[in-house]
C-alpha cells in the first residue's frame, strides 16, 4: 500500500494542476487517468499535507494524526485586519500553496466565491486543513463583516483556539470587540497577532495598549518589533533572545536568519530585550503559580539562565486559562512574521483533548459530532461540515441525528481544502469533517452513533445532574448545545422573473437558508409575496447576486424595509368566543385574557395562567393555548410587526366537549388580537450602535450628517491621527449611509454598525411612519 502512495508522492509532481477534489486516499490504486487536471482560476495547490518533494509519511499519520498534535483555531479580526492574507501565508509556508494568493487580485485560496473575489472582503469560513512541523492544524478563516456575525459564531463554537488579527495602525477596532466577546462566550485561548507592521502609523505600543485598555486584556509580549512602518524588517523573540530577520531580496519571505543577540552586535535591541523578557518572566509567575514555584527556587537570582522551554510551557498553561493572551507581530503582505505565527499556534494553543468539554464523559467511546456549517455542492448535494467531539466518523456510517430525530447515513467523508477536498477512509476525534450524503442535517445538530447511544447519554448526563441537585435540563442543553441566531433587522419582497420560476425560487432559498441560518425567509399573509429578511444590506445583496450566479434566476428586489417591532403601553382585558359546527360536531370556546406590558425585555410573550384555571384543562389544551398566543403576536396591530415586552394571562377558558385543538388556538389567538388593537399601542426601532473612523478635517461634516439622522453621539475618541466617532443611530435613518459618508470625507472614512437594542419611536416619528406604511403621505 505504501509503495503505491510512493508512486502517487513522486507522480505528482509531473502533474502541476491536479484537481484535488477526485484523489481518493483510501483507494490508492487510484490510477492517473482518474485525476482531472483542472484547477480553477489556474492555481497550483500542492498534493496531500506531508506529501510535499520526497518527504512520504504514512497515510494513517497524515489523516489520523494523535490528537495531542491536532489545534483547531480561527481567523477572527474587524474587517480589513488582514485575516485572509495572513491565512494566504500560512498555506505558503507549509507547503500547500506553490504561489501567494492576494486579496487584491481574486486568487486567494478561502476566499473562493464570486462575490469575494469581487469585493475582497470574506464572507462565508472557509475551512482548510494543513500540517506543521509535525502538527495537524484545521484553520477556518471567519468573516469580519458584522453581516455575517453568525458565520464567526457559529465557527468558534467548534475551535479550541483562535487567532486575534490586528491592524497595528488601528488597534482594537469595533467588530474586534465583537469576535473577542464571541470568544470569551465560547471560552476560546486565543493569540493576538499584530500584522500591518510595515503600513504607515503602526505603532506596536499603541496597538498593544488598545489590547489592554479596550479588551481588558492581559498581553503577553512575545515579540518586539525590529522598526515600524516603512523601517520594519523583522522580529525579535523575547523568549528565546534572538532577532528574525527577512531577507530583504526574497519575493516569498521564506528566506529568514535567527540570530541570537549578542552585546557587539546589537547593545540596545539586546538591553529592550532583556528587560522585555525580565517583565514577561514576572508576569507569568503572577498568573501561574507552578512556574512561580521554580523561578523562586531556581532562577530568583537571575532570569537569563531560565531555559526557554520552561518559560514556554507556562505561557501555554497561562493562554489556556485565559488569564492572559501572548502577542505576536509582523506583516502578512510583505511576508514576515507568519512562520513565528505557525510556531506559536502548536506551541501556545490547546489541542482537543486540553479542552474540558462536559458532555464527553456521556458519551464514553460513542460518536459524538456537532455539525456546524452547511454547503451546497452542484455534483455532491449537501456538504455538512462536523466537529468530532468522540469516537470515528466513516463512510457508509448510519449515523442518528438527536435534534431532528432522524437516522441517516454518510455515503462519503472528505478532509475539508477550502473550495477542494480530499477523501478519506475515515476520521477520529478532535478533527474537523466534511461529510456528503446528509440530506436533512443542519446547522447546530448533534450527530451520534445511534438513537440507544443518545439515550444512554441522556440516562448518565441525567443521573450526573441529579448529583449536583437536579441539574438535568442544563445537562439537557449542553447536550445540544447549537448557536444562537440573531434576529433579522432588514427585509425586502423578492419577485421571480415568472410565475413559472417560483419552484425554483423557493428551491434556491431553502438550500440558501440551510447553508446560512441568519437568512429568513416568510411569505406576505396579505400580498402573497415572499420576503426575505437579513442582518443588513450587504447580507441582502449577497443573496440575491448568488441567487443570480448559483442559480440562474433573473430575481427583482423590493425595496429594503427596516424590521420594526411593537408593544402596548397599558393593561386591557378582552374576551371572545367562537361558536363553530363542522358535520355533526358543535366546536365551542370562551377566552378571557388580558395583556400587559413587561419591563423586561422579552421577544416572545411572557405567558401566565390564572389559578381558576384547572390543571386538567391545561393539560389538554396548553399547547394549542401557546400556540394560538404565539400566532397572535407575531403580527401587530399597527404594522403587522411582531409585538414584545408583553405578558399574557388567561383568565378562563371555557371548551366545549369534541371541541379540537385548532379551534382552541384560534380564539385564542383572536382574544388575543382584541386585546392588543384595544390596548394604546407603541412602534419600536431598531437602534443601531455607530462607530465611526474619520480623518480630522472632515470631522465636522460628518457630525453634521450624524445629527440630521436622529444620531446620538456618546464619545469622540482619537485614534492615532483619526478621531473615532462612538453612538446610536436609528436604523431607518442609516440605510445607504456608506455612499453618503464616502462623498463626505473622500471615500477616506469607514464606519461599523452593530444593532444594539430596540427603543420607542417618538409619536410624531411614528405618525409619520404609520401615514407613510398607510399610503397617506
Amino acid at each position: 500500500m505504501l509503495s503505491n502512495l510512493r508512486i502517487f508522492a513522486v507522480s505528482h509532481q509531473t502533474i502541476p494542476s491536479v484537481h484535488i477534489n477526485n484523489i481518493c486516499c483510501y483507494k490508492v490504486r487510484a490510477s492517473l487517468k482518474r485525476l482531472k487536471p483542472h484547477v480553477p482560476l489556474g492555481r497550483n495547490y500542492s498534493s496531500l499535507p506531508g506529501l510535499i518533494g520526497n518527504d512520504i509519511k504514512s497515510l494513517h499519520s497524515i489523516i489520523n494524526p494523535p490528537i495531542a498534535k491536532i489545534r483547531n483555531i480561527g481567523i477572527m479580526a474587524h474587517i480589513d485586519a488582514g485575516k485572509t492574507t495572513t491565512t494566504e501565508r500560512i498555506l505558503y509556508y507549509s507547503g500547500y500553496t506553490r504561489s501567494l494568493g492576494d486579496v487584491d487580485d481574486g486568487d486567494t485560496v478561502t476566499d473562493f466565491m464570486a462575490q469575494e473575489r469581487e469585493r475582497g472582503i470574506t464572507i462565508q469560513s472557509a475551512a482548510v486543513t494543513f500540517d506543521w512541523k509535525g502538527y495537524r492544524v484545521n484553520l477556518i478563516d471567519t468573516p469580519g463583516h458584522v453581516d455575517f456575525t453568525l458565520e464567526v459564531e457559529r465557527c468558534l463554537r467548534v475551535l479550541d483556539g483562535a487567532v486575534a488579527v490586528f491592524d497595528a495602525s488601528a488597534g482594537v477596532e469595533a467588530q474586534t470587540l465583537t469576535v473577542w466577546r464571541q470568544a470569551d462566550k465560547h471560552n476560546i485561548p486565543r493569540i493576538c497577532f499584530l500584522n500591518k507592521m510595515d503600513k504607515t502609523g503602526a505603532s506596536f505600543k499603541y496597538a498593544v495598549e488598545s489590547i489592554r485598555e479596550k479588551l481588558k486584556a492581559k498581553p503577553l509580549l512575545l515579540q518586539l518589533p525590529i522598526g515600524e512602518a516603512r523601517t520594519f524588517k523583522g522580529v525579535v523573540d523575547v523568549v528565546t533572545k534572538e532577532k528574525l530577520l527577512w531577507n530583504s531580496n526574497s519575493n516569498d519571505g521564506k528566506d529568514f536568519e535567527r540570530k541570537p543577540l549578542l552585546e557587539m552586535s546589537d547593545p540596545e535591541l539586546l538591553k529592550e530585550t532583556t528587560e522585555a523578557r525580565n517583565a514577561l518572566i514576572e508576569q507569568v509567575a503572577d498568573l501561574d503559580d507552578e512556574f512561580a514555584d521554580v523561578v523562586l527556587e531556581e532562577f530568583s537570582e537571575n532570569f537569563d539562565l531560565l531555559p526557554a522551554e520552561k518559560l514556554q510551557t507556562a505561557i501555554h498553561r497561562v493562554t489556556l486559562a485565559q488569564t492572559a493572551v501572548p502577542v505576536l507581530c509582523g506583516s502578512a503582505l510583505k511576508n514576515k512574521g507568519i512562520q513565528p505565527l505557525l510556531d506559536a499556534v502548536t506551541m501556545y494553543l490547546p489541542s482537543p483533548e486540553e479542552r474540558n468539554y462536559e458532555f464527553l464523559q456521556w458519551y464514553k467511546d460513542d460518536l459524538c459530532a456537532l455539525a456546524f456549517k452547511v454547503l451546497h455542492d452542484k455534483q455532491r448535494g449537501p456538504l455538512v461540515f462536523m466537529r468530532i467531539y468522540s469516537g470515528t466518523i466513516k463512510p457508509q456510517l448510519a449515523i442518528h441525528n438527536v435534534n431532528g430525530n432522524c437516522t441517516e447515513r454518510i455515503s462519503r467523508l472528505l478532509l475539508p481544502f477550502a473550495d477542494q477536498h480530499v477523501e478519506i477512509p475515515s476520521l477520529t476525534a478532535g478533527n474537523i469533517a466534511l461529510t456528503v450524503g446528509l440530506k436533512h442535517t443542519a446547522t447546530g445538530d448533534t450527530i451520534v452513533s445511534s438513537k440507544s447511544s443518545a439515550l444512554a447519554a441522556a440516562r448518565r448526563a441525567e443521573r450526573e445532574g441529579e448529583k449536583k441537585h437536579g441539574q438535568n435540563n442544563e445537562a439537557e442543553r449542553v447536550l445540544l448545545a447549537g448557536v444562537e441566531i440573531p434576529e433579522p433587522v432588514f427585509f425586502c419582497t423578492i419577485e421571480p422573473p415568472s410565475v413559472s420560476k417560483q419552484p425554483d425560487l423557493e428551491h434556491a432559498l431553502k438550500c440558501l437558508q440551510r447553508e446560512d441560518p441568519s437568512l429568513k425567509v416568510r411569505l406576505d399573509p396579505d400580498s402573497g409575496q415572499t420576503v426575505l429578511c437579513g442582518m443588513g444590506e450587504l447580507h441582502i445583496e449577497i443573496i440575491h447576486d448568488r441567487i443570480k450566479r448559483e442559480y440562474g434566476l433573473e430575481t427583482y428586489l423590493g425595496p429594503l424595509q427596516v424590521a420594526y417591532r411593537e408593544t402596548i403601553l397599558n393593561s386591557v382585558c378582552a374576551t371572545d368566543t367562537l361558536d363553530r359546527t363542522l358535520g355533526d360536531k358543535r366546536h365551542l370556546v370562551t377566552v378571557e385574557v388580558e395583556a400587559r406590558p413587561i419591563e423586561t425585555s422579552s421577544v416572545t410573550p411572557v405567558i401566565e395562567y390564572a389559578e381558576s384555571i384547572s390543571e386538567g384543562l391545561l393539560k389538554v389544551s396548553q399547547e394549542a393555548i401557546e400556540s394560538g398566543i404565539h400566532s397572535a403576536c407575531l403580527q401587530g396591530p399597527l404594522l403587522g410587526s411582531p409585538v414584545q415586552d408583553v405578558a399574557i394571562t388567561l383568565h378562563s377558558l371555557t371548551i366545549h366537549p369534541g371541541t379540537s385543538t385548532t379551534m382552541i388556538s384560534a380564539c385564542v389567538s383572536r382574544c388575543v388580537q382584541k386585546a392588543l388593537k384595544k390596548a394604546d399601542k407603541q412602534v419600536l426601532e431598531p437602534l443601531m450602535s455607530l462607530e465611526v473612523t474619520v480623518a480630522r478635517d472632515y470631522l465636522s461634516p460628518v457630525l453634521a450628517d450624524l445629527a440630521q439622522r436622529r444620531g446620538n453621539i456618546q464619545e469622540i475618541q482619537t485614534r492615532q491621527d483619526n478621531k473615532v466617532v462612538i453612538g446610536f443611530v436609528p436604523l431607518a435613518d442609516i440605510m445607504g449611509y456608506s455612499t453618503v459618508l464616502r462623498t463626505l470625507t473622500s471615500g477616506s472614512a469607514t464606519f461599523a454598525l452593530e444593532l444594539s437594542t430596540y427603543q420607542a419611536m417618538n409619536s410624531q416619528d411614528q405618525n409619520t411612519l404609520l401615514n407613510r406604511r398607510s399610503g397617506l403621505t
